[in-house]
């Protein structure tokens, strides 16, 4: 659900203090950032300078300020998604890749044997592409490998398509597509060598736009919680969580808590469920079906928050329940992945990272 349309305009503020009426306190030097990074490290975590370094590095350049709460978010989301592994190592991602292939092909009608053909072409070093597949350990090998199918191999575009399926990698498990409109939309602190993809999966680059991702952008959530539901369901997915079931309770039609309040997946001009529901309130709203998609297509930037349809679906839904509603609950999304092999979902990652937060906020107590 992350993509190029989740590029935060605004940095952090309210509660946790990026941004103030009040005159600036001084701001600490990088030296005593990296100083505090380290003492919440994990005391057994190897290369702690580096990655103090390099967490200083996305804060000063973020623009965020070093307060214990956006230090330990950071540090919660880096330990649950890699146990601080820029490059981790997945189990069985040799099948998981080649299964993917073979799918994708059947899915377009190619036999299993000129699929067998196509990876027995030999890559640049000479080795064919499946003892390449056979060896792959981590998502950086699978993304390195699967850019050279895409790009030597015959039916490379029609197997895997234009696009690398490997979305997400590095440290904190960002979205590579994510990174990549951040990177466009303003200056990276490093040079780049080969592609922001490959930043990615640098422990620079993994913890620079992981960071962007989780603290580079306002809300008015009550908790941290909810950020942690972002991280992995799409910036703004918890508000506009919210705003799905208050609309549910306003036009009194089913209405998935998803987050996503545009059905993009399903075409440019699709109406989803919830736009469907909020046409239904029409006449009673005031607001025609071409203003309450310009307002949806606010769903991931703060300023939904402040059009007639977020906050008369919020007026209509309380007055029908009699009782104020939450402007933040959590999405109700099953986590789908090939290396995913239990039942998880958003509400499970937000809570197993709030988790560790507290860890952390402890240590810094101490």
């Amino acid at each position: 659900m992350q993509s190029s349309r989740f590029i935060p305009l605004l940095v952090l503020a309210g509660v946790l203090g990026l941004a103030s009426c009040a005159k600036p306190e001084p701001q600490p030097t990088p030296a005593q950032i990296r100083a505090q990074v380290s003492r919440l490290l994990p005391v057994t975590l190897r290369d702690r300078a580096d990655w103090a370094q390099d967490i200083q590095v996305a804060f000063t350049s973020l623009g965020i300020r070093p307060l214990p709460p956006n230090l330990c978010a950071a540090l919660a989301v880096i330990e649950q998604e890699t146990g601080y592994n820029p490059d981790p190592a997945v189990p069985g991602l040799a099948a998981i890749a080649r299964k993917e292939i073979e799918s994708r092909a059947g899915n377009l009608g190619v036999p299993r044997f000129v699929v067998a053909a196509a990876l027995e072409m030999d890559a640049d070093d000479g080795r064919p592409y499946a003892e390449h597949l056979a060896a792959v350990r981590t998502e950086r090998d699978l993304s390195n490998l699967y850019e050279g199918l895409i790009d030597k191999v015959p039916l490379g575009r029609r197997l895997l398509g234009r696009a690398n399926p490997v979305r997400t990698g590095g440290a904190m498990q960002v979205s590579i597509a994510f990174a990549e409109a951040f990177a466009n939309a303003r200056p990276y602190p490093y040079p780049i060598a080969g592609s922001i993809r490959d930043e990615v999966f640098s422990r620079r680059g993994g913890v620079y736009f992981g960071i962007a991702h989780l603290l580079a952008y306002e809300t008015s959530y009550p908790h941290l919680r909810y950020r942690f539901a972002d991280f992995n369901a799409g910036l703004y997915a918890s508000r506009n969580a919210a705003f799905q079931n208050a609309l549910s309770i306003a036009s009194g039609m089913p209405v998935e808590l998803d987050g996503d309040v545009i059905a993009h997946r399903q075409g440019r001009n699709h109406v989803g469920q919830t736009e469907l529901a909020a046409r239904t309130l029409t006449p009673v709203l005031g607001i025609d079906d071409a203003a309450i998609r310009r307002a949806l297509k606010l769903g991931h930037a703060r300023r939904f928050e402040e059009t007639a349809l977020y906050r008369e679906v919020f007026a209509m839904a309380e007055r029908r329940a009699g009782k104020p509603l939450p402007r933040a609950v959590f999405p109700r999304i099953r986590l789908q992945s090939p290396k995913i092999t239990r039942r998880l979902t958003t509400e499970w990652f937000a809570t197993r990272v709030e988790k560790r937060y507290r860890q952390c906020m402890a240590r810094a107590a101490t």
